[in-house]
């Protein structure tokens, strides 16, 4: 095996698939990046690799390779709002995009795509966050990327609008849209299939053992398990689950363990228990909605409402 520019080239790997923990609790930490394993599949493809390599800053990484087709994949975390920011690039293209970027880590992750010789291509969001400020204005004045969100959602500072049915090409990449309303109304899901494996980015609306709330902006319980049962519970049971946010120190799930343990939509539980579940959660109010709702909307402006406690990221920051 051989290690270089943030490529890794291997014969004949067997990848160790992470399988998740207990359900998430709110405003708890994760751990440093580590990779949990549970089992392994054995692929018999001349060329795969699927590695987590722990590199700083920004914690895992992951290379996916199958003979010619190349993904590089990084998994980012910003603490505070406990969100997952997913780098992808294409290298035979070089073209790179972030999906979920916060404002907070919007440096750290110039920094990290400088490290890496990639240039930001694209930010992309799956829908308008109500617990942290996008970096996708932020990141578009310190790179040039253009700004790619939801059509539904009409925002006068984006670049590119998504929707279901167009695919949307990072080089030789294709993600492809797919429209998941229930936590929000306009709530966008991705899906990439890197040669080798399914990966959905599910946003807010599929987490790990858990789902997004539904008791705000134009949330509603049915439709989010009409989004997951249609859109999400009908991909491949060996799909690969990238969420947009974990509280426990988890990383990726499973299609087939989201089916069968989730436990909230696991084991074919029906519509009515569902929505009997998330009427009933009684959750806090978020504490950055009043703010970040009306930001996200300018593509992560920070309005003048943030409270001091939350306005360094908002200022101007040194990126070297």
């Amino acid at each position: 095996m051989r290690q270089g520019d943030n490529v890794i080239h291997s014969e004949r790997v067997s990848p160790e698939y992470m399988r998740s923990g207990s359900a998430a609790t709110a405003n708890k930490d994760p751990p440093r990046a580590q990779t949990l394993a549970a089992g392994s599949r054995k692929i018999d493809a001349a060329i795969v690799v699927l590695q987590r390599v722990e590199s700083t800053p920004g914690g895992p990484q992951d290379v996916r390779m199958q003979g010619e087709a190349v993904m590089i994949f990084r998994q980012l975390f910003e603490p505070d709002s406990s969100t997952y920011t997913y780098l992808i690039a294409c290298p035979a293209t070089g073209k790179t995009a972030l999906i979920d970027p916060v404002l907070d880590s919007a440096v750290r992750d110039v920094k990290i795509l400088q490290e890496m010789g990639l240039t930001l291509d694209y930010t992309i969001d799956t829908h308008i966050h109500a617990d942290h400020l996008s970096g996708a204005r932020r990141l578009r004045e310190l790179t040039g990327s253009q700004i790619a969100c939801p059509a539904m959602d009409a925002l006068s500072c984006a670049d590119i609008g998504i929707t279901e049915g167009e695919v949307l090409r990072i080089g030789q990449l294709e993600l492809h849209p797919l429209f998941t309303p229930g936590h929000t109304d306009h709530h966008h899901a991705y899906l990439l299939d890197d040669g080798t494996h399914k990966l959905l980015f599910s946003g807010d609306a599929l987490l790990i053992d858990a789902c997004g709330r539904t008791d705000f902006q134009s949330g509603d319980a049915a439709t989010l398990y009409r989004s997951i049962h249609d859109k999400f519970f009908t991909l491949p049971d060996e799909t690969l689950v990238y969420p947009c946010h974990d509280y426990e120190g988890r990383f990726v799930s499973s299609i087939a363990q989201e089916k069968a343990r989730n436990p909230r939509l696991g084991g074919n539980r029906s519509q009515q228990a569902f929505v009997d579940i998330m009427n009933t959660l009684d959750l806090p109010y978020p504490r950055k909605i009043d703010f970040a709702v009306p930001g996200n909307r300018q593509c992560g402006e920070c309005p003048d409402n943030v409270p001091e406690q939350y306005r360094a990221p908002c200022e101007p920051q040194d990126q070297g």
